[in-house]
């Protein structure tokens, strides 16, 4: 929901972007990163998805993207991320979306395991209609998991990354898409092969995993090995939980069938008898009155339309955000488990200097099989090992709490969080002496 309700409680950056304060990144991937930002003029809360030119250039997708933006932005749906306008720099492309504060439903599955029938049924219906309307406006999510289905306030379902995350979506002259794209448990088989696939077809694949995940609490298809995992997936070899209805189960045999011509429909899962328990249609208004002028600005090659992002030392962090971060001042509190899930991000404090504190990561990070790359006071630190998800990648940014304290964020931006966590406790043996702790804090007050 995009509201000033609800922010971040660590908005800790002042860069401006036009009439937008960035602050924290709230996710990142291969071609983008996600910042929450709030509009200074009307205090409404948003979230600006920022994509790199070159490596868009790089690809040759920059008509791809502007096809798909324009579509996304006709997109007025209740249970899809809104976007509201386009900007650009010389080197990125700013998409400002609706901001929704619920978290990710991938964090209710993993708070409380298993959902019950009727509360997984209600998250499923807004999924279908999500993926049915925007299947009408010819837009193909790739990427359907529940990282990817966010929760407002009010629980209601949101799809994000709608037609974005697939950035290197090609369609041949056969009608069909041929990029493998995706995460691997939940892509369906016809994707794994090189003969094309309908993306209708394998996004109501992805859709059916994720109601295997919500009612069974785990994954239909999960093997370590990616060869075994995708046999499973090519098979469709999977066991239904004993504690589901006979309809339910009806209902995902039917989605989860390795033959995508013999696959249920979305028209055929709107008829289901289970889904069709305490269905609500969406209830919205499209509204023709969309203004595509600033997608075609920013594309038209000009550069009367460009603005900057100025950001020229480490963000601050004021008092009260400090006291609310406060806990994680200890070493020992430097990674810690809540309700037995292992986070995914983590901060400590320092007395050193910023460049200090960047070199101190840089020769601690490459010794563990790490490559670096540094920008202003932000690094990326990249595996060069595959983990069980892929490569291991850490972002860290250093943060100005006063011109003698610096606030230092690490945050797990791919590969397994189990392999974070492993990483992070030889990764924080070599920082210590340049953490300052509520030890060293209590030492100097008593001197």
């Amino acid at each position: 929901m995009s509201s000033s309700t609800g922010t971040p409680k660590f908005s800790r950056s002042r860069s401006r972007l036009g009439k937008y304060e960035l602050g924290k990144t709230l996710g990142e991937g291969s071609f983008a990163k996600v910042k929450y930002a709030k509009n200074v003029q009307t205090g409404d809360s948003v979230a600006i998805k920022i994509i790199d030119r070159d490596r868009v250039l790089r690809n040759n997708i920059m008509e791809q993207i502007k096809r798909e933006i324009s579509t996304m932005k006709l997109i007025k749906h209740p249970n899809v991320i809104r976007i509201f306008e386009v900007m650009a720099s010389k080197t990125k492309i700013y998409i400002v979306l609706e901001y929704v504060h619920g978290g990710e439903l991938f964090d209710e599955i993993a708070r409380h395991g298993r959902l019950k029938e009727d509360e997984a049924r209600r998250y499923f219906q807004q999924l279908i209609n999500a993926v049915d309307y925007c299947h009408s406006r010819g837009v193909y999510h790739r990427d359907l998991k529940p990282e990817n289905l966010l929760l407002d306030s009010f629980g209601t379902l949101k799809v994000s990354d709608f037609g974005l995350s697939a950035l290197s979506k090609q369609v041949r002259d056969d009608g069909l898409l041929h990029t493998a794209c995706g995460t691997p448990n939940y892509v369906a088989p016809e994707v794994l092969t090189d003969k094309g696939y309908d993306g209708t077809s394998a996004d109501v694949w992805s859709c059916g995993v994720i109601l295997f995940v919500l009612v069974a609490g785990y994954l239909p298809f999960d093997e370590p090995n990616l060869n075994s995992l995708y046999r499973k997936i090519l098979k469709a070899h999977f066991s239904l939980p004993p504690w589901l209805s006979s309809s339910s189960k009806k209902l995902i045999k039917r989605i989860l069938d390795p033959n995508p011509l013999t696959r249920i429909t979305i028209p055929e899962i709107l008829e289901d008898d289970w889904f069709k328990k305490d269905y609500k249609p969406p209830n919205f208004e499209q509204d023709d009155d969309v203004n595509l002028d600033d997608i075609d600005a920013i594309f038209n090659g000009s550069d009367d339309h460009l603005i900057t992002e100025s950001k020229e030392k480490p963000a601050s962090v004021n008092a009260f955000e400090l006291i609310s971060r406060s806990k994680s001042f200890n070493l020992e509190n430097l990674f810690e488990k809540q309700a037995g899930l292992i986070k995914r991000e983590t901060q400590f404090t320092s007395r050193c200097p910023a460049n200090e504190i960047i070199s101190k990561i840089e020769e601690t990070a490459k010794p563990l099989g790490f490559n670096v790359q540094k920008k202003n006071y932000k690094m990326k630190l990249q595996g060069d090992r595959t983990g069980r998800k892929g490569h291991l990648a850490v972002a860290t940014e250093v943060f100005e709490v006063a011109p003698s304290l610096h606030l230092v964020e690490l945050r797990k931006t791919g590969g397994d969080t189990l392999e974070f966590h492993k990483f992070y406790k030889n990764f924080s043996s070599g920082l210590k002496d340049i953490v300052w702790t509520s030890e060293q804090s209590s030492e100097e007050k008593r001197s």
